[in-house]
């Protein structure tokens, strides 16, 4: 019997059949999801399809997170039409500030390790950190879905990342991630599924498992699945791991011990460098947040550097955090007052800046450092300005510094204040462990 990877394996259980790579496959999905940026298209179509209720409303969510609160009267009333849709089919809805969707999917429980997940939004494969399939779908193929639970799709084949070595002090999920989109390229793993795996994975906790399955979304591929060895929920599951001896159409391996801070230059996500090319640029301001890196630990990391410290004159930094619950458990440790004392701006759980569509949008000729996942031209709203992207410790110390830098160079001993990755978590209490990724 053919071995087969993880990828295989789910798409298998939700195609109720045996399929392998390349195999066009009729799936069931576990759960759906589309935000204010999608669903408003999906509603429209679920109606012209003749739909009258969706297949399980338990499992479909709507998410206002993309231009949110409403910035005009145009999307303000998209907002309406959501809620509306949404209460009248029983649907999960998260208003205003409640958080971005893909941290609240995984915060909320509506995905678990071996579901199939799809959602209207190009980072979906978000999910793939709890070891499930989390994969973008368009407004109409959700529509579909929405009316009957089930679409179709092409079973991808799998690139194998292996990584090994110990983590260096100072480096994080998002430099790793950085340097793995550089290596692999935009279309590098174009509909593939990047599948995670070896000894650096183990002492990884779930939200910088994350940010790895994230910005897979920058190599083009279908989905990110993070091998579940090391993964700590505050329930029990089954694994599903690849079988020795599957099929893989890439297979590389990266050694984490030799890793050094990344920086991505404009205008490409791809366009990746050692920090040590990108050291001196000036910056005007800095944003902490997106679906990649604004969960709890990110603002600690963050924290750490700016702690009893200010902004250096004339540079802005913005915060969104990835989630009201984020944001309250940052309340409660003090993280909130560290940043907010250093000069920080906080802004509502939610993309934020990232998407460009309203909120911190960069003027002509300024250069912005960001924790985001893309940096094309006029991602962030003016195609005039310049974003360089890096992990949230090092875009707290350019803002320190006024110019890319990275916590080392401004803080002493920072690297022994950041989260050490190599270090295994203590298992999370049951109350509280998702909710404070």
């Amino acid at each position: 019997m053919t071995q087969q990877t993880i990828a295989e394996k789910i798409l298998s259980r939700a195609a109720r059949k045996r399929v392998r790579a390349g195999e066009i496959a009729i799936v069931h999905v576990d759960g759906a999801m589309a935000t204010d940026a999608t669903a408003p298209l999906a509603i429209q179509a679920f109606h012209e399809m003749g739909g009258r209720r969706v297949w399980d409303a338990r499992r479909v969510a709507f998410v206002l997170d993309h231009a949110a609160p409403a910035p005009n009267e145009r999307i303000a009333n998209l907002h309406a039409m959501m809620r509306q849709f949404a209460r009248d089919q029983g649907c999960h809805f998260y208003d205003v500030g409640e958080g971005i969707c893909h941290q609240l999917m995984v915060e909320r429980g509506h995905v678990r390790p071996g579901d199939l997940f799809l959602g209207a939004d190009s980072h979906t494969p978000t999910c793939g950190a709890l070891n499930a399939f989390g994969a973008g779908v368009g407004s109409t193929d959700l529509a579909g879905i929405l009316l009957t639970g089930k679409t179709w799709l092409r079973v991808p084949h799998s690139i194998r990342i292996e990584l090994v070595g110990a983590w260096p002090l100072g480096v994080t999920a998002k430099d790793l991630a950085l340097f793995l989109v550089g290596r692999v390229g935009l279309e590098g793993a174009h509909y593939h599924c990047v599948e995670f795996t070896g000894e650096a994975i183990e002492p990884l906790r779930l939200s910088q498992r994350m940010t790895l399955a994230n910005m897979t979304s920058e190599m083009g591929a279908k989905a990110g699945i993070v091998a579940p060895a090391g993964l700590r929920l505050p329930y029990d599951f089954a694994p599903v791991n690849a079988d020795p001896g599957a099929a893989y159409a890439r297979a590389l391996r990266f050694d984490v011990s030799r890793l050094t801070p990344h920086v991505a230059l404009p205008h490409s996500p791809d366009n990746v460098v050692p920090i040590a090319r990108a050291k001196g640029v000036k910056i005007n301001a800095g944003f902490i947040g997106s679906c990649t890196n604004a969960r709890l630990d990110d603002l600690q990391q963050a924290a750490a550097v700016l702690r009893g410290r200010k902004l250096a004159p004339g540079v802005r930094l913005l915060i969104a955090p990835a989630s009201r619950a984020v944001f309250n458990a940052a309340l409660r440790d003090g993280t909130i007052a560290a940043l907010s004392e250093a000069g920080a701006t906080f802004i509502g759980a939610g993309c934020g800046p990232c998407v460009g569509t309203h909120e911190g949008v960069p003027g002509n000729g300024e250069v912005v450092i960001s924790s985001t996942n893309r940096n094309f031209q006029g991602r962030m709203g003016n195609p005039r300005a310049q974003i360089y992207l890096a992990s949230p410790a090092v875009v707290a110390a350019s803002v320190l510094a006024g110019e890319i830098c990275e916590p080392a160079d401004v803080v002493p001993d920072a690297s022994n204040s950041l989260p050490r990755m190599s270090e295994t978590p203590a298992a999370p209490a049951p109350t509280d462990a998702i909710p404070t990724l």
